[in-house]
């Protein structure tokens, strides 16, 4: 039986993975193994084989005795084929931008494992175990996350894979900067030396915007819940009318993410109560409408997971090596459309989600709009009042954030660019697009913070007002658990270290919402 402190394990072999497995190898709550199926190794090694023989017989094969991309009309001198795998991942030794953190990272490595277990790639089984060897060991590549444009493959950031593989360039490990050769050494790694088609078949992928993708959508799923158990606090602080999510009328909209945000709503709110005690007829859209805004999320993620997971577990480089029927076929799966599809509307559908709650957070401020409320949802009274303002600054740097995340929404996809002399005419931009959507996650959480400190202060306040009113089960532990994070707002405070725990709770994962 396995030990619960122990992590648990993910093979790679040729079956298909969720994203939920690459999360959990980022994370660092499983590990990577490699099959030690002898079909699967036998598959593998077919592939590795046939090419082997292909050369053997001078057979032309695109990257691996010619040149690469515009250059595959140049002929390689069968003496030097053995050297060009090595100048592929060197002269693609040019990313910029920030690295991709250890978590990112890991991921990386991860979903190239997945597509090349799937025996489609013309490597050896010594390649994949290498793989997996350093992620056993965490040893990760730094990898710069800019100069990607999704086509033909995450090109330039898995050529930093590809180099420490060999035992060139920089990693991270024992939680420092240092070069490859050195923690491969103190590993007791051996250095690649890349068989013919190995640095494409690392390179001339996805990997680097799905795996981002699936980061995303983990966080995503999680948001959509929480922005609803945020709504059902905002609208109780509001003493909003419940039966806006009354299930006879949700039952007239079939959208199923939708239906499920309402029912949500009700587990969290008194909705037969509410209609017969005189509540405002129509509460406004960003209370109302709420499960309509969130529910284009949840009724969009079961799409952008197949997406996804088609993608992590595609043959996704060129060309595609067929070992049964002894074929090398030239195509595209390098390009990452569907990855570039999802990321630009999933970034979408999140930044509405920021917009929304920010729009909540508006309505909670204000004294015009907040049912006796105090202006601010400040705790002060008496003089005091006076010289206090609550949450009017963390109102400002919400609205500050949800804008920059509304200005990243601009698909990606649509920036195509002609590049490498005209052959990578029509490239995805995927990979730009998974950054940018990672970006307004991170922003949208940053306004999911802020609600969070908003809604405990309003919720606290509306029971202050009225100590007969009180929340409902699911409420009221919500309200137990953030009150052990927050402290009641009386006198103003920086609230920085407030957000930032918070941010450290969303991230984490803190909370169990919902069945």
């Amino acid at each position: 039986m396995q030990q619960a402190n122990l992590p648990t394990a993910v093979t790679f072999d040729q079956s298909r993975l969720r994203i939920e497995d690459i999360v959990a190898i980022a994370q660092g709550t499983a590990t990577a193994t490699l099959s030690a199926d002898p079909a699967f190794r036998a598959a593998i090694t077919r592939g590795a084989d046939f090419l082997d023989r292909l050369l053997a017989e001078d057979g032309i094969i695109y990257g691996v005795t010619t040149g690469y991309g515009d250059s595959c009309t140049v002929v390689v001198p069968p003496e030097l084929v053995a050297e060009l795998p090595h100048h592929l991942y060197t002269y693609h030794g040019c990313g910029l931008g920030q690295h991709f953190t250890p978590a990112q990272t890991r991921a990386i490595m991860a979903v190239r494992l997945t597509s090349l277990s799937k025996g489609y790639s013309g490597v050896s089984v010594g390649l994949l175990e290498q793989i997996t060897r350093l992620l056993q060991q965490n040893i990760l590549p730094l990898i710069p996350s800019e100069g990607s444009v999704g086509a033909s493959g995450d090109l330039t950031p898995l050529s930093y894979l590809a180099a420490v593989l060999c035992g060139e360039r920089e990693v991270w490990h024992d939680g420092r900067e240092q070069s490859a050769q050195q923690a491969l050494q103190s590993a007791g790694i051996t250095p690649l030396r890349l068989r013919p088609k190995e640095g494409l078949a690392i390179m001339n992928g996805t990997a680097v915007m799905t795996a981002l993708a699936c980061l995303a959508y983990e966080r995503a799923q999680y948001l959509t819940r929480l922005c609803t158990r945020i709504t059902a606090m905002a609208s109780f602080a509001l003493d909003g009318n419940a039966t806006h999510f009354d299930a006879t009328l949700f039952s007239v909209k079939p959208h199923p993410g939708m239906q499920q945000v309402a029912a949500w709503l009700r587990e969290d709110l008194q909705c037969e109560q509410t209609e017969r005690n005189g509540k405002r007829l129509q509460d406004r859209y960003s209370i109302r409408c709420a499960p309509h805004v969130i529910g284009v999320l949840a009724d969009s993620l079961p799409f952008f997971r197949q997406m996804i997971e088609n993608e992590l577990n595609s043959a996704n480089d060129n060309p595609i090596i067929d070992a049964e029927a002894e074929h090398v076929l030239h195509g595209g799966h390098f390009y990452g459309g569907h990855i570039a599809f999802v990321m630009d509307g999933m970034k979408n559908a999140v930044a509405n989600l920021a917009d929304l709650l920010d729009r909540q957070m508006a309505l909670l401020v204000d004294s015009r709009y907040n049912h006796d409320l105090p202006s601010n949802l400040s705790g002060a009274r008496g003089p005091r009042a006076a010289i206090n303002h609550g949450l009017k600054a963390l109102q400002i740097s919400s609205s500050a954030w949800t804008a920059e995340a509304l200005k990243l929404t601009m698909p990606a996809s649509v920036f195509s660019r002609s590049t490498e002399c005209h052959n990578q005419d029509k490239v995805s931009m995927g990979t730009i697009a998974a950054r940018d959507c990672l970006r307004v996650l991170e922003l949208t959480e940053q306004v999911v913070a802020a609600l969070l400190i908003t809604v405990r202060q309003g919720v606290w306040l509306r029971c202050r007002l009225n100590p007969a009113v009180q929340p409902e089960a699911n409420l009221a532990e919500m309200m137990q658990l953030l009150s052990a994070d927050i402290a009641e707002i009386n006198e103003d405070r920086r609230l920085e270290p407030d957000l930032r725990l918070m941010l450290t709770r969303i991230r984490e994962q803190s909370w169990n919402l919902y069945a």
